[in-house]
């Protein structure tokens, strides 16, 4: 009679074949873990397939000596500094972009692969802008040993226009966003918080300037009031009156589609919402288009999701779609006037698929061609 044991591994052989797993899993660094996206990528980074050795998690000095948890360990912060990215495969950035323009070489100088979510890359013609339901293939490339994460707006449309792209050849994008006051980071969320707790259970909004009085110097990084309005404009003062956030979807969206000549306008809004940003896109196509073929689409796309029902209410708003991963798309229609143009209203969690999931799908990418 054979043993029940017989032909089963021991605890041993167990222990040492999970030891040599982990030592052939490529070793991740995450730089910024105690910022706002840091935080929302160790979430999913403790989410999805572990496909990491070491997670070592790296802030300023301020921060060292803190303990995060990731994949259900607490691990201890280090400070930024050289010796961190020693053997580190892959370090992912979420931090201002002065700050990536001098560590994101470093860290490339020791062998390290860089995703970085900042501004600092992303149109470096030897940087590919990723965004993996999209162009995956063009992470493969990367002269500089960094590829860039497209910033927070660009990515709340990308992967549904990317989609529609493939079947109909995109030729013309007008988009209007409405984008959470998360996108400026804690400081928006605090302006706001602020803000809704000097007008609730008041009569404000119904006279010039009333709310710019009641919030005195809580503007925050805004030009204007946030709470019972919206502000015409998000970034900095760039050429002939258009923003910079208005500019990186222009300059972004072409770059990802390989579409240099591209038109694009956008007009970016800030609007009273913590977290999810919103765009009405209008999209016309080298093909004409349908309502029907779009929803085929969309529905098919990874990382996309179809909500489009307006007979029956059913369409995405931001307190529906926050703290979700996917591009969620609704108010579908084609164009009055024009056969090849579709209008579509887009929500995205601009902490999640707008930063840190892209770039954990990224790093995906990475982890699967390192491997040793």
């Amino acid at each position: 009679m054979i043993p029940a044991e017989a032909g089963r591994p021991s605890l041993a052989d167990t222990a040492g074949a999970d030891a040599r797993t982990a030592r052939n899993k490529p070793h991740l660094a995450v730089v910024g873990a105690t910022g706002a996206v840091g935080s929302v990528l160790l979430g999913i980074l403790s989410e999805r397939a572990d496909v990491w050795g070491e997670i070592r998690l790296i802030a300023s000095p301020r921060s060292a000596g803190r303990k995060l948890t990731v994949r259900g360990e607490e691990v201890e912060v280090v400070a930024l500094g050289e010796d961190a990215f020693d053997g580190i495969d892959v370090a992912m950035f979420d931090v201002p972009d002065e700050v990536a323009a001098q560590w994101v070489p470093v860290a490339v100088s020791k062998g390290v692969v860089a995703v970085d979510n900042s501004g600092a890359f992303r149109m470096d013609p030897d940087v590919p802008l990723v965004v993996p339901e999209v162009n995956a293939h063009t992470a493969r490339v990367r002269p500089r040993g960094i590829i860039a994460n497209p910033n927070c707006t660009t990515l709340s449309m990308i992967v549904a226009l990317g989609a529609l792209h493939a079947e109909y050849g995109l030729s013309e994008l007008i988009v209007s966003s409405y984008q959470a006051v998360s996108g400026v980071g804690k400081a928006g969320v605090d302006t706001l918080r602020a803000q809704l707790s000097a007008v609730c259970g008041t009569e404000l909004g119904a006279k010039p300037g009333d709310v710019r009085r009641a919030v005195g110097d809580t503007l925050g990084p805004f030009p204007a009031p946030i709470a019972l309005n919206v502000v015409p404009w998000a970034g900095t003062l760039q050429e002939d009156g258009w923003s910079s956030e208005e500019l990186k979807v222009r300059n972004e969206t072409r770059k990802i589609l390989g579409m240099p000549e591209l038109p694009v306008t956008a007009t970016c809004v800030r609007v009273p919402v913590l977290t999810t940003h919103s765009l009405a896109v209008h999209a016309r196509f080298e093909n004409e288009v349908t309502v029907a073929g779009a929803h085929e689409i969309l529905a098919a796309a990874p990382g996309v999701v179809l909500c489009d029902d307006p007979a029956e209410e059913e369409y995405p708003t931001p307190s529906d779609v926050v703290g979700t991963d996917p591009t969620w798309v609704g108010r579908v229609r084609r164009s009055l006037d024009d056969p090849r143009a579709l209008e579509l209203f887009v929500c995205g969690d601009n902490l999640r698929k707008g930063a840190a999931l892209n770039a954990a799908q990224i790093g995906e990418l990475l982890a699967g061609e390192l491997r040793k």
